[in-house]
């Protein structure tokens, strides 16, 4: 049986409900554009909302963190891979959590105890020393020269600079064929981090006093692919179950061996499934030179540019065999893989189509470059990579053909540019999970809806939510319209809105199944995200929503809703950014 249903089936029969994947493109969440984090999808609930599956929940989550994009192609890192988490929303704490987790690991998938260690948390002089948890992983059968207590860098966590936060121990596992030591040294890498269970346990306020929490939560994640690695005892994840036929297929089409081609084998494995995953979420992302988009036809491309460094024929369905492998991997846990097969295997198809041609006027462009006879510097070098998607080499042998030099170090420093602007700015940085949801952005998140009401009302009932991203400045509402909207339009949809903030209208949370939910005809952007039972959230009589809030309690707290630019997101979906003021 596979890992994701042996893990579920152990924490359903542990009380736990299973919830649902959240979509990979985030709802509402500024922090990020992609979920980053098993835990993500459920701040509302960590923060107290009540979840209406309950206090226990189980889940495999689609994550996507490119923070290590340039580390992709290693043994290890991967964009896209799945978390599998449990949760206590202010029920079972330290004792049931460890003992699960310990369970699992060495009863259900039969990981001898001798090649577990752990880190716990040593303590501050504001926080105790956590001798709790390290009692119960000894009273479980751990030694004691297994248990490091490590400081706030390693086994603390914390929502940000205030609010909740705690301890939290790590489990690892001795990846390695050389004998087991003894004592645990955490600097060894041998010792492969496998699993983390976060105690969330304390307040911090503005001075740094922490205070106990009144509700105290559990949050723990594992990732997949790591996890199966060990299980399988290979010391390269690309070796493991999950990746060789996908590898296989690879071989195949470069008529190349795995041996001695690992680097692009790797990357064009792994962007390709990470395409796949963006393009078949329901928020119809397409390529395009912002935001998801971008980081879509970057993947893309880069696979592309490995693709040709195995000799593979681009001009053939080379991404399509990959694609079907994965795709066959993956649809029956998730079921937009299925539902929007056609939509991933054309996206794929036509940016392939279209970089070939960027690629066309990339050496054209080169030509003009080189009739100049000058050294090419790094500013040109990285415009060319950038613009025209040349790798550094092909620019290099280009220019050696003619006896030209290039600037690497320049084009490398213009690159680390790029990198850094590419993590903080386009892709986000994931604020330790809780520190959103501010007062503002829950303003806007409740406005969303306004939004959305006012949109059937000026343009037609079968327009509905394709997307949204909210921060503290602004909100922006993906919708799908076959127009731009006109000035009268855009003015009767803000008059609305305005008019239905005026009204003090009470927004309303029920819970119910979802069924009933569709039935009373309630909304939902991605409903199958959502779990059996749901929150619905209405707003007088005008809307009604499945969601998971955070919103307000009453529209008069908004303030005045204006909108500040309508324009075109992708085909047949376009996007307002509007503010409260």
């Amino acid at each position: 049986m596979n890992v994701k249903d042996l893990y579920i089936n152990y924490f359903v029969k542990k009380g736990h409900t299973q919830i649902p994947s959240a979509p990979i493109v985030p709802e509402n969440d500024p922090s990020v554009l992609f979920n980053t984090a098993g835990m993500q999808p459920l701040i509302p609930y960590l923060m107290g909302e009540p979840h209406p599956s309950g206090k226990r929940l189980c889940d495999y989550q689609k994550c996507l963190r490119l923070t290590d994009l340039e580390e992709v192609g290693d043994t290890t890192h991967h964009t896209f891979f799945e978390m599998l988490g449990n949760w206590s929303l202010g029920d079972y704490f330290k004792k049931e959590s460890i003992t699960y987790s310990f369970e699992f690991l060495t009863s259900v998938l039969k990981i001898p105890v001798e090649r577990l260690a752990v880190s716990v948390f040593a303590g501050t002089d504001r926080v105790p020393k956590d001798t709790e948890s390290a009692s119960i992983w000894e009273s479980l059968g751990l030694p004691k020269e297994r248990i490091a207590f490590l400081g706030m860098d390693d086994n603390f966590w914390a929502a940000g600079e205030t609010g909740p936060c705690g301890s939290d121990t790590e489990i690892f596992y001795w990846r390695s064929n050389e004998n087991v030591p003894v004592e645990f040294d955490p600097e060894d890498d041998r010792w492969v981090e496998i699993w983390n269970n976060v105690f969330m346990e304390f307040n911090r306020d503005e001075n740094g006093n922490i205070t106990n929490l009144p509700k105290k939560n559990v949050d723990t994640g594992m990732g997949y692919e790591r996890i199966v690695s060990v299980i399988e005892g290979v010391n390269d994840n690309y070796n493991s179950s999950i990746w060789k036929d996908v590898i296989a297929v690879i071989e195949k089409i470069s008529k190349l061996p795995y041996q001695g081609n690992e680097k692009s084998m790797r990357i064009i494995a792994d962007h390709i499934r990470t395409s796949v995953f963006i393009s078949s979420d329901p928020a119809g992302i397409k390529p395009s030179n912002t935001d998801q988009g971008y980081i879509l036809r970057r993947l893309i491309r880069r696979a592309i540019r490995h693709a040709k460094k195995l000799n593979i024929d681009i001009n053939s369905n080379w991404e399509e065999q990959i694609a079907k492998q994965i795709i066959a991997k993956y649809e029956d846990y998730y079921t937009e893989i299925k539902e929007n097969k056609n939509i991933a295997l054309t996206v794929l198809k036509e940016e392939k189509i279209k970089f070939g041609r960027t690629l066309e006027k990339g050496l054209k462009e080169f030509e003009k470059i080189a009739q100049r006879n000058e050294n090419i510097d790094g500013t040109t070098a990285f415009h060319l990579y950038d613009t025209y998607g040349f790798p550094i080499e092909l620019t290099i042998e280009l220019a050696t053909e003619r006896k030209l030099q290039v600037d690497e170090k320049g084009f490398q420093e213009k690159m680390k540019e790029h990198q850094e602007k590419s993590r903080t700015a386009s892709v986000g940085k994931f604020k330790g999970g809780l520190a959103g949801n501010s007062e503002i952005e829950t303003k806007y998140h409740t406005a969303t809806h306004l939004l959305n009401a006012a949109l059937k009302e000026v343009i037609g009932h079968d327009t509905h939510q394709r997307g949204s991203n909210i921060t503290e400045e602004r909100m922006r509402f993906d919708f799908n319209c076959d127009h731009k909207l006109t000035d009268e339009e855009k003015q009767k949809t803000e008059d609305l809105v305005n008019q239905w903030i005026k009204d003090s209208l009470e927004v309303t949370k029920e819970s119910m199944n979802k069924q009933e939910a569709l039935e009373k005809g309630a909304e939902a952007m991605f409903i199958e995200k959502y779990p059996d039972i749901v929150n619905v959230y209405s707003i007088g009589n005008i809307s009604k929503e499945i969601c998971g809030g955070p919103h307000v309690k009453n529209t008069s707290e908004l303030g005045h809703f204006k909108i500040k630019k309508e324009e075109a997101s992708s085909a047949g979906v376009r996007r307002i950014k509007a503010v409260l003021e």
